[in-house]
């Protein structure tokens, strides 16, 4: 293995602060992706992939996303919720790659919740 160079612990700083601000950061929207046991067999680690990918590609910096483990819907893994300030929980169901993708866009994006893939609207909330 080479040798580290300040320019390369300078980059490892900056991904770990990044990963840090999405987990822990404050931001006007919050996304849980539910990966229990099931959720994870059922494809929650390719839905955290894509979103996190989606967060880069659009550059966006005011939303945090985590993780939780299982919901206790196993028959509609994957999920994930979506929460803005001072509204209601989104809970989306049965996801795959195209759901997300159009998730993201209208409801991470732009506030409009997608009705078609949410299992329902409200729940406890962090915020």
């Amino acid at each position: 293995m080479a040798k580290l160079q300040i320019k390369d612990l300078k980059r490892m700083r900056e991904e770990a602060r990044h990963t840090v601000l999405l987990r822990e950061g404050s931001g006007r929207a919050k996304i849980t992706v539910h990966m229990g046991t099931c959720g994870i067999a059922a494809g929650a680690r390719e839905i955290m992939d894509q979103v996190l990918s989606l967060i880069e590609e659009h550059n966006v910096q005011d939303v945090i996303v985590t993780s939780s483990g299982c919901a206790g819907m196993c028959s509609h893994e994957p999920m994930m919720t979506v929460e803005y300030r001072y509204a209601a929980p989104v809970k989306y169901i049965d996801l795959n790659g195209e759901k997300v993708a159009q998730i993201f866009e209208e409801h991470v994006l732009h506030g409009k919740p997608v009705p078609d893939y949410a299992l329902g609207v409200g729940s406890e909330s962090l915020y």
